[in-house]
């Protein structure tokens, strides 16, 4: 009787507030190189194509990681694994700024090497965001809390776009690289010591842990019994399943098609305003949070519309496809930039269609709701290296784009198609929305 009068505590919101945090950090991370991207390729006499080849080591390092990364977070667990993730991406970060005491070939090496070692540093992070949110958090609020975190994209723009635009405009664009990554080394200490899983956490009672086990959190998922022999994954087994999933197969291509939206985001969408609306790099720091607080906004917003619809008695499938439809048609009017001049209207439309991609960034929620319990990180990792080469493709064909034409025009219509494609993916490929279920065996003692 005690126990079912106890007041349930509140840690997992704790755990969601410091995932918002890193993940904030590592977007911030990421975008430094698009708030320097105009000043290093006059600096360093870049061509459209060479810059998108910069652009994208990043997602090259990152994608070939991602299946590593998820063996050793089901391995080794989500607290260690991470923490050497932000450590090592931070330094790595640092490290970019270096590249102004090089010149020519040297520093184009150094700038690509450097984006690869970061992208292979991030691999562990959004699948590790994956796992902590499916131990956690119940389903009817894992839509809004991957929701809250993918959202942390959005708002890195939002709190340090500002700042990085600033950082460049006073101290040089090596500047960027030395702060963010500095604060991000301090960050992987915090999360050290304040991340656990939901068995393993000092604050939590048992009333919170009894009513996320009852929703359906994964709450034994991070916490690993000693005296218990070690399972261990078949992976090349598991992977075949997990391909073999149209369900999964369909929310994979759907997050490469989404995430062109990020990636155009990320790295072209400064340069389009230095050199396609001849904004200066100090105005684009500012102009450039708009656009990002409206995908922050649409971000949660998007979590909270779904999980709703699961309260109010919808399918898991329809509560998390409807937002993801809806927004993605929102995203598609980035177009409408190739037929209008004034800058207020770009920023506005380029904040309306940003809004949709927020509202319709639901993957990470899906791959909480369908991810096999024995290898969570593995199908995050496969979902985040279908999604993530949209990282490799998008600055390359921009950059072809722009070489070809000498206008934006065409790239922001191949932004707009993705996300057709991923509307068509969720509407005819997916299908229903359920946790997958191997049909063979893939784990072993």
């Amino acid at each position: 009787m005690a126990t079912q009068q106890q007041k349930a505590t509140r840690v997992r919101w704790l755990i969601l507030a410091i995932l918002f945090a890193i993940t904030t950090i590592n977007y911030a991370d990421r975008s430094t190189i698009g708030i320097a991207g105009p000043e290093l390729t006059r600096v360093l006499g870049l061509t459209p194509v060479q810059m998108g080849y910069v652009f994208s080591a990043f997602s090259w390092s990152y994608v070939v990681a991602q299946l590593p990364g998820g063996w050793m977070l089901d391995r080794f667990g989500t607290k260690i694994v991470y923490f050497f993730s932000i450590f090592l991406w931070s330094v790595f970060t640092m490290l970019m700024g270096t590249v102004g005491f090089l010149t020519g070939a040297a520093a184009l090496t150094t700038l690509f090497c450097l984006r690869l070692a970061i992208g292979a540093a991030e691999a562990p992070s959004f699948p590790g965001n994956s796992r902590l949110a499916s131990s956690w958090f119940p389903t009817a609020e894992r839509g809004t809390a991957a929701a809250i975190f993918n959202s942390a994209q959005y708002f890195a723009t939002v709190l340090f776009g500002p700042l990085m635009g600033w950082l460049v405009h006073a101290h040089g664009w090596e500047s960027v690289f030395y702060v963010m990554g500095g604060l991000g080394v301090v960050m992987s200490f915090f999360w050290l010591k304040l991340v656990y899983g939901p068995k393993d956490h000092p604050n939590i009672n048992k009333a919170e842990l009894d009513y996320i086990s009852a929703g359906g959190a994964l709450v034994d998922l991070e916490t690993k019994d000693k005296n218990a022999p070690s399972a261990k994954i078949d992976t090349w087994s598991a992977i075949r399943q997990l391909l073999g999933s149209r369900m999964l197969l369909g929310v994979y291509i759907a997050q490469y098609s989404i995430n062109t939206l990020t990636y155009f985001f990320l790295t072209w969408f400064p340069i389009y305003l230095v050199k396609e609306r001849h904004m200066t790099i100090l105005k684009v720091g500012f102009v450039a949070a708009l656009p990002a607080l409206a995908g922050f906004l649409g971000g949660v917003l998007g979590g909270v519309i779904s999980d709703r619809l699961i309260k109010r008695g919808y399918s898991q499938s329809k509560a998390r496809k409807i937002p993801i439809v809806g927004g993605m048609l929102l995203a598609m009017t980035m177009i409408i930039c190739n037929y209008v001049d004034a800058d207020w209207l770009i920023v506005t439309v380029m904040a309306l269609a940003f809004f949709g991609k927020g509202i319709g960034a639901l993957g990470w929620a899906v791959v909480a709701d369908t991810s096999p319990k024995e290898a969570g990180g593995l199908s995050g990792a496969l979902f985040n290296s279908f999604g993530n080469t949209a990282g490799i493709t998008t600055p390359i064909v921009i950059g072809y784009i722009l070489e070809a034409t000498g206008s934006f025009a065409g790239a922001l219509v191949f932004v707009g198609a993705n996300a057709a494609v991923a509307i068509l993916c969720y509407v005819f490929m997916v299908g229903e929305i359920k946790r997958f279920e191997f049909k063979t065996p893939v784990t072993r003692a």
